[in-house]
């Protein structure tokens, strides 16, 4: 595997907060480039009709313009291409944020969507982990497997460095289930690395840094 990365913000300051991410193995080739601090646009092509729609809805509710290509081994499955654009851009965000220093760390989200409600809350807090909480009634959404959708959001949380809790609380629709959990970790992710002006000059943590050990 060869990977290469750019981060575009300086690790002490809160100032443009941009990175490029582009990830090359046997099975994908992924370029992301992103701006945490957007207005939600985006220009996404994955292959994989179903998740482009939701990363669409990631950028668009998240307000982080994201510009996503990939190309990956899609007459095997979609389980790589699918794993690996969650690698990239968890990387992406992750480097974007730098040392973290001045976002208010944490996010959550109530997402009704008709007769579906999800609950998300994450911390960014360097600390990789997944809960996850959200069952499917069929193992398809159009020729996306549905196991695939923990398999992204796995990725993306130990790429960018977050605890992150995705629980469908009631919902029948598949359809709208895993869209409430993009949106949800969309509207968190937007509180969560949200500039706090109360305290833009400090890392979140008693510790003085983000990660490690509790």
């Amino acid at each position: 595997m060869n990977q290469a990365i750019t981060p575009d913000t300086a690790p002490d300051a809160i100032g443009p907060r941009t990175a490029s991410v582009a990830r090359r193995t046997k099975e994908t080739q992924i370029d992301v480039s992103l701006n945490l601090d957007g207005s939600g646009d985006y220009t996404v092509d994955t292959g994989i009709g179903f998740l482009d729609h939701m990363m669409e809805q990631l950028s668009r509710h998240s307000l982080i313009d994201l510009d996503l290509k990939a190309v990956g081994d899609l007459h095997i499955d979609f389980h790589h291409t699918t794993e690996d654009t969650g690698i990239a851009i968890g990387e992406a965000v992750s480097r974007a944020l730098g040392d973290r220093r001045g976002i208010r760390r944490y996010g959550d989200a109530l997402i009704p969507m008709d007769e579906t409600l999800t609950r998300v809350a994450l911390d960014c807090s360097n600390r990789p982990y997944l809960i996850w909480k959200v069952g499917f009634s069929k193992p398809k959404l159009g020729e996306m497997d549905t196991e695939l959708f923990k398999e992204w959001f796995q990725a993306f949380a130990q790429a960018a460095g977050i605890t992150l809790h995705v629980e469908n609380l009631y919902g029948e629709n598949n359809h709208h289930i895993v869209e409430s959990c993009f949106k949800g970790l969309a509207r968190a992710l937007r509180s969560a690395i949200e500039p706090d002006p109360r305290k833009a000059d400090a890392v979140p943590s008693t510790k003085g840094v983000l990660g490690g050990s509790l």
